[in-house]
């Protein structure tokens, strides 16, 4: 029989990495992410398996918890071929390397601090380098499209399906032969919210033995969209008008360009009061770049947004600052939006504007997705008081603004619904999502489908 066995994102929301084994021998493996939060630690340990034997990655998705530790498999040893759509790729490398950056950016000033103790020997080495994100892309890669099967040897397949969460995402069905029997098991990824107005809704699968579910939002339905666009509004409009300034900590890919285009349509109503919009993200300046030229993967609205204009998310208020010293002149700036990474508040540039600004009380901070367990952004979220920033307490007294409505994710109704699409399902591993939602999330299906359903545990060898 085949075996599964999840090596991250197993009651946790990151870390992706799911290895099929199959009964061959052969060794097929689904992302291999980040650990983010509480659980940042696991990137250095061991995977738990041998890398030199994996034959076929497959990736869903360019998020730096499903792609994360790609270059450290490659650094030990993965030499195996990619299977991943072409965008996902392209998202990848702006990713990976914005990620090797950081870590050596941030090694360099840990070490320069140990110096000044004697103790450089204590300083961690960097997950990996920009050489070792290089390698990467340096390894066989195949490219699928859409709802087209494609033969990864004798007797298995791989079909990847639009999953509707960012730029490129992808459920994956792998279909085999064992014994003479057929068998299918999908791998959902993240699933879109059906409101996504960038992003198209994602597909129906209709067949799975074993079905793989992300269960991120699974506690919880998400604040309906035209009421979270109202919010988002009412906020922008009131601390703009009172000489405020707007923070928007965002993740780079998918929930950047989904606020510029709501931001465009205020615009485009008269609704947006005349500020200056500072998208102080390279990242995100780079994958807004690719959402443009991949457009024919976004929704409609998107594709009718560029007819009309020529351009999906830009208009007149919009600054892109990709130079340190364009971010240090917003500083400058009275009563102005800023969308900034990272979208936890774990690192990058949205850091430098909290300690100017979240003390000051005009000032709002909205919140547009997931904030895991641990990060900065979830300590702010659930209320803290006071934050620390470059070794300075810093006092919060922004207003704080959680909008979830604009969630890149599938929320418990419209995940159940998906399953609910499946003309054959048989078995439900639930993985990404925190243990206690993921209890409720399970008591919630079993009272809609008559499935088994089980909450994966790390490392857990699951029979198929």
């Amino acid at each position: 029989m085949a075996m599964m066995q999840s090596f991250g994102a197993a009651e946790v929301v990151t870390g992706s990495c799911h290895l099929l084994t199959l009964k061959s021998g052969k060794k097929i493996m689904v992302d291999c992410g980040m650990f983010q939060g509480k659980n940042e630690e696991k990137n250095l340990q061991p995977f738990g398996f041998d890398p030199k034997e994996i034959d076929i990655l497959l990736i869903t998705h360019a998020h730096l918890d499903h792609v994360g530790r790609i270059p450290k498999l490659v650094k030990e040893g993965f030499q195996g071929k990619i299977i991943a759509l072409r965008s996902t790729m392209d998202l990848a490398e702006i990713v990976l390397l914005d990620s090797a950056n950081l870590m050596q950016e941030e090694f360099k000033t840990h070490y320069r601090k140990a110096q000044r103790r004697g103790a450089e020997a204590k300083v961690t080495a960097p997950l990996y380098s920009v050489d070792d994100v290089k390698a990467l892309y340096n390894l066989p890669v195949q490219y699928p499209t859409y709802d087209k099967p494609i033969s990864i040897e004798k007797d298995i397949t791989a079909t990847f399906r639009n999953a509707g969460h960012i730029l490129d995402s992808a459920t994956i069905e792998i279909d085999f032969i064992e014994d003479s029997q057929k068998k299918s098991i999908v791998f959902s990824g993240d699933l879109g919210n059906h409101n996504d107005m960038v992003m198209p809704s994602p597909t129906f699968v209709k067949k799975a033995d074993t079905l793989y579910i992300e269960s991120t939002y699974g506690d919880r339905n998400h604040k309906g969209i035209k009421d979270s666009e109202e919010e988002f509004k009412k906020v922008i409009q009131e601390t703009l008008l009172s000489q405020g300034s707007v923070l928007i900590p965002s993740f780079a890919i998918e929930r950047t360009q989904e606020i510029l285009c709501i931001l465009k349509q205020l615009y485009d109503e008269g609704e947006l009061p005349k500020c200056k919009i500072y998208l102080d993200s390279p990242m995100a300046i780079r994958a807004t770049n690719l959402y443009n030229l991949y457009h024919d993967e976004l929704s409609k609205c998107c594709n009718d947004i560029l007819e009309r204009d020529g351009t999906v998310f830009d208009f007149p208020y919009v600054h892109y600052t990709l130079k340190p010293d364009e971010s240090k002149k917003i500083n400058e700036e009275e009563s102005c939006i800023i969308i900034a990474g990272s979208g936890m508040c774990t690192g990058g540039r949205i850091l430098h504007h909290f300690k100017n600004r979240i003390w000051n009380p005009k000032n709002s901070v909205i919140f547009v997705g997931f904030q895991a367990y641990g990060t900065l952004g979830r300590k702010i979220v659930e209320g803290a008081k006071w934050v620390k920033l470059y070794h300075e307490k810093v006092l919060v007294k922004a207003r704080i603004h959680t909008i979830n409505g604009f969630s890149a994710h599938a929320d418990q109704s419209e995940l159940i619904e998906w399953m609910e699409n499946f003309e054959t399902l048989g078995n439900i591993y639930l993985v990404h999502g925190e243990k206690e939602k993921q209890k409720i999330f399970k008591k919630a299906i079993k009272a809609k489908l008559p499935n088994k359903v089980h909450i994966v545990k790390e490392g857990e060898e699951i029979w198929i």
